[in-house]
């Protein structure tokens, strides 16, 4: 009787689990989120129609989605946000690796912690863009130096988070582990792991932020194809909309990506019984 009721609390979770990520996703794709990019369009259509701003400051959205148009016709466009896309991806991916293998040393061990973490702090307050004349300097200006750049912003925020879900971890529940007398594998899989994803997770929505705000001076600096590419050529051919445009999709291809990664974290931590679940 008491293994049928355990199973089926479990199977009960399961349940709710699945009801609250579909209920997450909804919420990412719920309607109330766009009610203030709606708004700035709106008052951006309004100060471009009534020329409160010159054309060549603030060109009015149509013009800008013209250009986009034109640029997708062409097949240009499409180009443009799949490298950049790309670029991301990898520096995200070789960000979060070395992330999540020194900050799973640095916060499990005492001793990799004073090792090496002072040393990382340090590099964590070089600014980005300091690191750009170095990149070209040992990697040249093709993909390499950009994915590394990519790289570095991604490292820190996954690092750090990493580090400090290890260390801020339940000490209560290593001490019943150790009464259960659960070897080193189960005690991390079944009692760190858990505990460590929320802030780990949180480190990986912060990285790629950062990631893709670091792509834009990783394309500046050299690049032939992507959205900072595309940016540089509207500012050398003296047409805001393409920047804009860009700008735009920045933000659309970001929030999309970033959507798609909080959705993932919800179905791994659907267990939580957090307050996100009544809201």
């Amino acid at each position: 009787m008491k293994t049928l009721t355990l199973r089926s609390g479990a199977g009960s979770s399961r349940t709710s689990g699945a009801i609250f990520n579909t209920r997450r996703l909804f919420k990412l794709l719920s309607w109330k989120s766009w009610l203030l990019p709606l708004a700035f369009l709106l008052v951006w259509a309004q100060l471009s129609a009534r020329g409160v701003f010159p054309a060549y400051v603030l060109p009015h959205p149509l013009q800008v989605w013209s250009e986009l148009a034109a640029l997708w016709s062409s097949g240009a466009l499409s180009e443009h946000i799949l490298v950049t896309t790309g670029r991301v991806a990898a520096g995200f991916l070789a960000g979060t690796v070395a992330a999540t293998l020194l900050g799973a040393l640095t916060g499990y061990s005492r001793l990799a912690r004073e090792l090496l973490d002072p040393a990382l702090q340090a590099i964590k307050a070089v600014p980005s863009l300091a690191w750009v004349p170095l990149f070209i300097l040992w990697f040249g200006i093709f993909e390499t130096s950009k994915i590394i750049l990519i790289a570095v912003g991604v490292f820190f925020p996954v690092y750090l988070n990493l580090m400090a879900g290890i260390r801020d971890s339940d000490r209560k529940l290593f001490e019943v582990a150790r009464v259960y007398r659960l070897n080193t594998f189960d005690r991390v899989f079944r009692v760190l792991l858990p505990g460590t994803l929320p802030a780990y997770f949180t480190g990986l929505r912060s990285g790629l932020a950062l990631g893709w705000m670091f792509v834009i001076a990783a394309e500046l600096m050299g690049a032939s194809q992507g959205l900072g590419f595309l940016m540089l050529d509207g500012q050398m051919t003296g047409n805001p909309a393409i920047i804009i445009g860009a700008l735009v999709l920045f933000a659309l291809v970001g929030k999309i990506t970033d959507a798609l990664l909080t959705f993932i974290a919800a179905r791994l931590l659907s267990w939580q019984d957090s307050f996100g679940r009544i809201q």
